[in-house]
């Protein structure tokens, strides 16, 4: 097993592992700490049809439905990522921590490439821990105990899905779902303090109008994502990619029209976050 820095903020490719087959509990401790470590972690050449797929994700975490799309017909956690040849917008197309409007949101994501244009449809990471430690200590002592509300139903992501709810929405799923968490989150295993609010889901300061919170979250919308902050990743078929949604924001680049894209994902569920 090789590990291989794809960038100086976030991210490693992990080489010589086959995920296709039973890990040693050794391997899966080793892979857990390199993703602590650099936030995300990818595979390249993975042979993983969704019943490996679903079982390498059991050794991580409990893999968890997304509430507002259809899994699988036989594997439910496992949702399909996908934008057809005629379609505008992307799955995902803008930065964010996925599914921060639930009380409980997921402490990982993964995703496997299918099928991938033959250019375009890169994914970028942002790291959280860098975004947070590298505010002034003034602005630090502001956010420690401020609460940000988190909803689903924020225009920008909104239509990201409006596509796959036309085909696959799941017939219980909320019209809207809002939770409140801590804009400065303690990652309960590594200990380090990380920037917690995203532009796909952050509404406003708990306490606090829209209008009021407006200039001090697109301040820090724009120091979550500078470049020096993020990596990309290209995708090939058989690639995989592991996140830390604690700590880690994400964002599908919609650069490929005309063209089919299909990845399968699966998130694994989390801890209420806790602030400072």
């Amino acid at each position: 097993m090789r590990v291989e820095p794809i960038a100086g903020a976030l991210g490693a490719e992990i080489i010589g592992v086959d995920l296709s087959r039973d890990l040693s509990d050794a391997t899966v401790a080793e892979i857990r700490r390199v993703w602590l470590e650099h936030l995300v972690v990818f595979f390249r050449d993975q042979d993983l049809p969704p019943a490996r797929l679903l079982a390498f994700a059991h050794r991580f975490g409990e893999p968890i439905e997304y509430p507002f799309v259809k899994g699988l017909d036989e594997f439910p956690q496992i949702i399909p990522v996908l934008k057809l040849e005629h379609e505008t917008i992307n799955f995902g197309g803008i930065w964010h921590s996925d599914t921060t409007y639930l009380d409980v949101p997921p402490m990982a994501s993964m995703l496997v490439a299918r099928e991938v244009p033959p250019a375009g449809g890169d994914t970028e990471f942002a790291n959280m821990y860098l975004a947070y430690e590298t505010l002034s200590d003034g602005l630090k002592r502001v956010l420690d105990g401020l609460v940000a509300v988190n909803s689903s139903a924020a225009a920008d992501v909104s239509r990201t899905r409006e596509d796959r709810l036309k085909d696959s929405a799941r017939a219980d799923a909320r019209k809207e779902y809002v939770a409140a968490h801590p804009v400065v989150r303690v990652h309960p295993e590594t200990g380090r303090r990380a920037l917690y609010v995203n532009v796909a889901h952050t509404v406003r300061f708990e306490g606090m109008t829209e209008e009021e919170s407006r200039p001090l979250l697109q301040y820090l919308f724009r120091q979550q994502t500078r470049p020096e902050l993020t990596c990309r990743f290209r995708w090939r078929a058989g690639s995989l990619a592991m996140w830390d949604n604690r700590c880690a924001q994400h964002n599908a680049i919609n650069d490929y029209q005309g063209h089919r894209r299909l990845l399968h994902r699966i998130t694994l569920a989390g801890d209420k976050p806790k602030g400072p």
